[in-house]
């Protein structure tokens, strides 16, 4: 017998052996009394440690569990891609598998959902995190986030996220963006909110992000910024950019002919050079809104797909198609 799947829960895990068994129960705990299809798919991200061997051994046992087993270490979003590649379910709830997130929130994002919601992003309101580690630097990076992408969340790095599995067949994850999945949901015309959750001290083993994560995470943050506004319309900031590069240039040139013909030596002023950088520089700029306008149009012309989102067609009052 097939069961149906409404829910799909996704967990990455990297060198989580100690708290698997207890995630995946109190995930049965949570799930089992809410009579929903449900399954649970939790994906190794090349762990050193026996958390591989902890999953199969569990899946033998647990008829609700999918172990996916990834062949290296990809990181948090790659793995996130792919057990949202693997899940069935219409719903599609996130979070991580060190027991800090709570498995018991997930019917209260899923109800959440059933108000009309896209995404549903917890926030941990009491986080017990340290304080000038992780909870002043989180704190910081969400109110630039949201000043930067317009969407504007407490927490943008809680993995506990409820999602239609529509939106999600719309995102293509890389890099950190999985931080920024309420932003990319936005770009596809996504409703979105957040309701407060628990949170946990960690039990076992230690946090797995560095220093390092931060300057990844500014890099995507201005990927998504782009994206967020000029995904389909790069010509506007090159070609502004180059445009002012190029008047820039035409100005301090005309400064220079006239001083020119007014008998000043020019050869030696930086400002000729400043006229020369400005008008490639401009060229430059404005050639690759070029390149980008026909980029996308090849995009979206060679894959069919559309720069818009419907979210339901209505007549004579019901929806139809």
């Amino acid at each position: 017998m097939t069961l149906k799947v409404d829910l799909s829960v996704v967990v990455p895990i990297y060198n989580e052996e100690e708290s698997l068994p207890q995630l995946v129960d109190q995930l049965l705990e949570a799930l089992r009394p809410t009579n929903q299809g449900f399954e649970l798919v939790l994906v190794n991200d090349g762990s050193n440690d026996s958390s591989a061997e902890v999953l199969t051994r569990l899946s033998r046992d647990i008829p609700e569990l999918v172990c996916v087993l990834l062949r290296k270490n990809y990181g948090q979003t790659a793995a996130m891609a792919a057990g949202f590649d693997v899940a069935k379910g219409d719903v599609i709830v996130s979070l991580d598998g060190d027991l800090q997130n709570d498995p018991a929130d997930i019917p209260l994002l899923v109800n959440k959902l059933d108000e009309g919601y896209d995404l549903v992003s917890g926030w941990r309101f009491q986080r017990k995190d340290a304080a000038l580690q992780r909870k002043l630097p989180s704190i910081l990076a969400n109110r630039l986030i949201g000043s930067v992408t317009g969407v504007r969340l407490h927490d943008y790095g809680c993995s506990l996220k409820a999602y239609r599995k529509e939106v999600l067949e719309d995102m293509r994850l890389y890099g950190e963006l999985h931080r920024f999945l309420p932003v990319l949901a936005n770009i596809e015309g996504a409703r979105i909110t957040e309701v407060k959750v628990n949170h946990r001290a960690r039990q076992y083993g230690n946090s797995k992000y560095g220093i390092d994560r931060t300057f990844r995470v500014l890099m995507d943050l201005l990927t998504v910024w782009f994206m967020n506004r000029f995904l389909t319309r790069p010509m506007y900031v090159f070609g502004f950019g180059g445009m002012v590069a190029i008047a820039g240039s035409l100005l301090v040139s005309t400064y220079l002919l006239i001083i020119k013909l007014l008998g000043e030596n020019i050869g030696n002023r930086p400002l000729l050079t400043l006229a020369l950088v400005l008008g490639i520089a401009g060229v430059q700029l404005f050639c690759f809104g070029l390149l980008g306008e026909l980029q996308i149009r090849t995009y979206h012309e060679s894959q069919g797909r559309p720069i818009y989102r419907i979210r339901a067609t209505l007549r004579g009052g019901r929806a139809v198609g």
